[in-house]
C-alpha cells in the first residue's frame, strides 16, 4: 500500500486483468517456494512509526506535504492524511545489539522530523488514538493528495453501494458514528515491525505472532480515548476493523487461522476470496510480483505475511506485527518489540506449529479481550487455563521472552524487557496513564495532551510518568 499508482479509478475489465495476475503471480510464488527459491537468509528486522503533527493547541496540523519537502529524507514518507507522516529504518539484522542500533536509528529521524516540525511551528507526538482529534478533521479535505489514498477511498464506497462506514465502539462508554469515505482510518496510528525469517520458518513465525497478539497487546495498550469517548484500552483495534468494510472476508483482521505449512497459504487465500480494491495494471515481469503484493497491502491482517526482495534478487517472507499503537516513548516502543521478537522466537520454535498449544480461536479471542480489557484481561493459556493477563506475561511470557531473545543472539543491555516488567507491575500502560491523568485533571483533553506530550518529551518509559 506504501507504492503511489498512477489511476484514480477502475473498470470492469482493470478489476479482470488484476484478478488474473494476481493468479498467476500467486502460482508464480508457489512454485518458487516449493522449488526452495525463497531466501533462506537469517532473521531481518525493521520497523515502522506513525505519527500525528499537531498545533500548539494539540489539534491535528494538515502540514505532511510541506514537511515531507523540507525534510528530503526517504525514511519518512506520507500516510492516508496531512496530519500523519510514517517514519521507517532500513533494515537490520536481527543478532547482537540490533535493538540498541534500532532505537537510535528511530530517535535519530525522529529528532530531524522534530526540528523540522518545529521551523513550521507544529509538533510531533506518537499516541494510539489523539484524544483531541475530532469528527470533523477527518474528511477527505485533510487527505494526502495521492492516487493510491484516493482510489482505495473511492472502491471502498463503490463496493457498498455508496453507503457510509458506521463505528459503533461499546467499551467505558459507547460510541456511535458515521462517516462517508475512509479518514477514519487516520485515527489509528501504529508501531509495526517486520520480521523477516528464514522462508522454512516463516509460518511459524506468523502462527506465533498470532499466538502471542493478545498477551502482548495487554501490556502495550495506548489508545483509550475516541471522540472524547473512553473505549477500549486499544480504541485502534475496533476503529480501524471498522473504518475500512468492503463486502467479502474482513479486510482488517486477525485473519482466517493459522498457516499449516507455509505463508504461501495466506497468499493463495487472498487470490481466492478477496476482491481487488486497487486492480492497477504493472508492466514488470510476472516475477516481480508486483499484483501479488499490491492486493496483499490492502488486507490488512493483524500479523500480516509479505513478500519482499533481498539485494541478491532472492524473493523473501516477512512477518508484519500490526498490533502495537505508536507510542509512549520511544524506549516503550522498542520494549514492546523486544517483547514481541522474544515471544514470537519462543513460540516458533517451541513445538511443530508454532501457535503455542492455542487454537486459532482461543488466541483471537485473546487478542480482543486484551485490546478491550488491557492487564485487566483474563486469558486463555495452555498449561495455565484462565489466567490475568498480568501474571501470565510475569510468570510465563516474561521468562520465555528472555530466552527466546538469546536464542536469537539478540542483546537487551538497555533492559527493554525490564520495562515490560516494570510496566506490568506497575500496570501503567500508557492506556492507564492517559486515563487517570485525565481523571486527575478534571477531564480536560487539552491538559492532558499537554502532560503527554512533556511525558514524551522526557523519554523516560511510561511507567515512570507522574500523574
Amino acid at each position: 500500500m506504501g507504492q503511489e499508482i498512477k489511476a484514480a479509478g477502475f473498470t470492469r475489465a482493470d478489476k479482470a486483468r488484476f484478478a488474473a495476475r494476481v493468479a498467476q503471480e500467486t502460482a508464480i510464488a508457489r512454485a518458487l517456494y516449493d522449488s526452495g527459491r525463497f531466501s533462506m537468509a537469517g532473521h531481518m528486522l525493521g520497523f515502522e512509526i506513525e505519527i500525528w503533527i499537531l498545533d500548539h493547541n494539540y489539534f491535528p496540523a494538515s502540514i505532511n506535504q510541506q514537511l515531507l519537502e523540507a525534510l528530503d529524507n526517504p525514511l519518512v514518507v506520507p500516510e492516508l492524511s496531512r496530519f500523519n507522516l510514517e517514519l521507517n529504518c532500513d533494515p537490520l539484522s536481527l543478532e547482537g545489539d540490533a535493538l540498541r542500533r534500532a532505537f537510535d536509528a528511530l530517535t535519530s529521524v525522529w529528532a530531524q522530523c522534530n526540528s523540522v516540525a518545529h521551523r513550521l511551528d507544529a509538533n510531533l507526538v506518537t499516541i494510539g488514538t489523539l484524544p483531541t482529534i475530532r469528527d470533523e478533521d477527518l474528511t477527505l479535505a485533510n487527505m494526502s493528495p495521492l492516487n493510491r489514498f484516493y482510489a482505495l477511498n473511492s472502491e471502498v464506497l463503490r463496493s457498498r453501494g455508496g453507503r457510509p462506514l458506521r463505528v459503533d465502539i461499546l467499551g467505558r462508554e459507547h460510541l456511535v458514528s458515521e462517516h462517508s469515505d475512509v479518514m477514519l482510518e487516520a485515527a489509528t496510528t501504529s508501531f509495526q515491525v517486520h520480521l523477516k525469517a528464514p522462508a522454512d520458518l516463516a509460518h511459524l513465525y506468523y502462527n506465533a505472532s498470532i499466538a502471542a497478539s493478545g498477551p502482548i497487546l495487554a501490556a502495550c495498550g495506548n489508545a483509550p480515548f475516541l471522540f472524547g469517548k473512553t473505549l477500549w484500552e486499544e480504541t485502534r483495534i475496533p476503529l480501524f476493523e471498522q473504518s475500512v468494510v468492503a463486502p467479502g472476508p474482513a479486510r482488517v483482521c486477525m485473519g482466517s487461522g493459522f498457516a499449516a505449512r507455509s505463508l504461501m497459504e495466506i497468499f493463495e487465500e487472498n487470490a481466492r476470496d478477496y476482491d481487488s480494491l486497487l486492480p492497477v495494471a504493472f508492466e514488470e515481469a510476472p516475477e516481480a510480483l508486483r499484483h501479488l503484493r499490491l492486493h496483499n497491502g490492502v488486507i490488512w491482517r493483524w500479523n500480516r505475511p509479505l513478500i519482499g526482495f533481498d539485494e541478491d534478487g532472492a524473493p523473501h517472507l516477512r512477518v508484519e506485527n500490526r498490533i502495537l499503537p505508536a507510542g509512549p516513548s520511544f524506549v516503550d516502543m522498542m520494549a514492546n518489540a523486544a517483547l514481541y521478537l522474544g515471544l514470537a522466537r519462543a513460540l516458533a520454535l517451541a513445538g511443530e506449529t508454532g501457535t503455542g498449544g492455542l487454537s486459532f480461536e482461543e488466541a483471537k479471542q485473546n487478542f480482543y479481550t486484551a485490546a478491550r480489557l488491557g492487564l485487566d484481561a483474563v486469558l486463555y493459556w495452555p498449561g495455565q487455563g484462565e489466567i490475568g493477563a498480568d501474571r501470565l506475561l510475569l510468570e510465563r511470557l516474561l521468562p520465555a521472552a528472555r530466552a527466546g531473545l538469546a536464542d536469537l543472539g539478540v542483546d537487551d543491555p538497555r533492559g527493554f524487557l525490564d520495562v515490560i516488567e516494570a510496566r506490568v507491575r506497575s500496570r501503567q500502560t500508557g492506556a492507564a496513564w492517559q486515563r487517570q491523568a485525565l481523571e486527575a485533571r478534571g477531564g480536560d483533553l487539552f491538559a492532558l495532551m499537554a502532560a503527554y506530550c512533556e511525558g514524551q518529551r522526557s523519554g523516560a518509559p511510561v511507567h515512570e510518568w507522574d500523574l
